[in-house]
């Protein structure tokens, strides 16, 4: 295994000092990077192992904050925070190129070479970051079929991959729907990926507090996702090159 080095980051957005988690693969050269977007409850440890095995992997990896430093377990106030986020994308815009200006400027990433890959709440991040014309490898979302703006979708440059569950009432069919035909009328190189029988945030293991309805952990189907966006990213944004 390839030592990795880690740190937290602070930096401002939204009003905020957030707080996010570097992750940094052996060496001193440059690597191509990856931005780590979490679910709506916030940034914890979950998305920090995920920065953790990018960085084994060979990629500079940053998992971004949404909530100034806070794990919101309350579903009540994770909602009522990440609803009006959600309906602003300029706000989730700010949000992702703050995270992104700090991966650009950290010296051991190669910023031209850069992807994003988010969960939920972090994955409309990432596509926003996509619809406002970033100049990303890639980008991969779990459980995010979220729309934006009219027209705004042909400003993507790179392939764009989805993961979702079959059963997930956050991102029912109808979603889905909008979502891919966004992406067909703009031209992305997209793909969707249904997982049978998963709920919302199957990716993510159970945790000890409160979950909204509709959420569920699906060990299967979680390795499967991560494997689909680590072979996104092999394919995108490989470290050889």
């Amino acid at each position: 295994m390839t030592t990795v080095t880690t740190r937290t980051v602070e930096y401002p957005a939204d009003n905020l000092t957030m707080i996010g988690y570097l992750a940094l693969p052996a060496g001193a050269e440059r690597r191509p990077a990856v931005l780590i977007g979490p679910e709506g409850m916030g940034l914890s440890d979950v998305e920090r192992r995920r920065a953790e095995a990018l960085a084994e992997l060979g990629y500079v990896a940053l998992a971004f904050d949404l909530h100034g430093g806070r794990y919101l377990e309350d579903p009540e106030e994770m909602l009522a925070r990440c609803m009006p986020l959600l309906a602003d994308p300029d706000r989730m815009r700010g949000i992702g190129h703050a995270a992104l200006d700090v991966l650009r400027t950290e010296p051991r990433t190669h910023p031209d070479r850069i992807a994003a890959v988010g969960y939920g709440t972090g994955g409309a991040v990432a596509l926003e970051l996509g619809r406002d014309g970033v100049d990303l490898r890639a980008i991969g979302t779990v459980n995010a079929l979220t729309t934006g703006r009219p027209a705004e979708a042909a400003r993507i440059r790179c392939p764009v991959w989805a993961g979702v569950g079959s059963e997930d009432p956050i991102m029912p069919p109808a979603q889905r729907e909008a979502f891919t035909a966004e992406m067909q009328a703009a031209g992305v190189d997209w793909r969707l990926t249904v997982y049978g029988g998963a709920l919302h945030a199957f990716h993510h293991p159970p945790v000890d507090h409160a979950a909204p309805p509709g959420v569920g952990y699906h060990p299967r189907h979680a390795q499967r996702a991560w494997r689909d966006i680590v072979a996104l990213l092999a394919e995108c944004l490989p470290v050889t090159d």
